[in-house]
């Protein structure tokens, strides 16, 4: 089986005042169609910058990049993005925000009903039904991601792009949207990319972890594959011993190897 995103001697470097400034070298990475990919690293490892390299928001200095056999060349409809900051318009109710989304990618094929149909769909997948009519600054701060996700979803994107989408949020709010995307990502069988700072978080969502050296030139330094069972629950994890071992593994890589590294 082919894979959904390949990443072949990936480099990406910025010029700047100071010269050359090599933000990822040598990045090969397959990801296969379903899976959920996790990338941890410390703070200026190139995360963001290899998500947005996968986004088309930035084209590689050196390197092939790949998705569905295609040349990734842009940003595009086959690769849905999450950021941290929800990026809603604020003028538009949820419902309109979800809708632009729909209209840009489909409105060629399908008539307005259609369209209306799937937004309500996106909505309906994320729980937010109830809120379609209401604005962003009318709900809450999880509600706003929520309805990020189901716009990006609601394009049907070959890859699911998310970058720590729920960095900002309270731990309360952050689990409780952790076991939503669970659910998403099980009904869907969306292929996930996502950027965290979280070891639980990425224990708990993914099936690899890909870890980050320190920058500059960041590479990958290791990918642990998540054999836990799905689908997972929190609350059983905290008792099973192979859960504690896997946060272990990405533990001892951020805080042991890469301090070493470093020194």
């Amino acid at each position: 089986m082919k894979s959904y995103v390949q990443i072949e001697s990936v480099q990406m470097s910025f010029s700047t005042r100071q010269g050359e400034f090599v933000a990822l070298r040598d990045i090969d990475l397959k990801i296969e169609r379903g899976e959920f990919i996790t990338l941890i690293g410390h703070s200026g490892c190139g995360k963001s910058t290899l998500l947005n390299l996968i986004a088309g928001l930035l084209l590689p200095t050196a390197g092939v990049m790949l998705c569905a056999d295609r040349e990734i060349a842009g940003p595009g409809p086959d690769r849905g993005v999450v950021f941290q900051n929800h990026s809603l318009l604020p003028w538009l109710t949820c419902f309109d925000n979800v809708y632009l989304a729909v209209e840009r990618v489909f409105s060629a094929t399908e008539d307005k009903a259609l369209l209306q149909q799937r937004t309500r769909e996106a909505l309906a997948l994320v729980h937010l039904t109830h809120a379609e009519h209401k604005y962003p600054h009318e709900i809450s701060g999880g509600m706003k991601q929520r309805v990020g996700i189901a716009r990006a979803l609601s394009m049907q994107p070959k890859v699911l792009l998310m970058d720590e989408p729920f960095g900002a949020l309270d731990a309360l709010t952050r689990a409780h949207l952790q076991d939503e995307l669970m659910k998403i990502v099980a009904a869907t069988n969306s292929t996930v990319v996502m950027v965290t700072h979280d070891v639980d978080e990425a224990v708990l969502l993914s099936d690899r972890i890909v870890m980050m050296t320190n920058g500059p030139a960041a590479t990958i330094g290791e990918i642990l594959t998540v054999d836990l069972p799905k689908p997972r629950n929190r609350l059983a994890l905290t008792n099973d011993a192979r859960y504690h071992a896997l946060r272990g593994g990405v533990l001892e890589f951020l805080y042991q190897k890469q301090a070493k590294e470093a020194a």
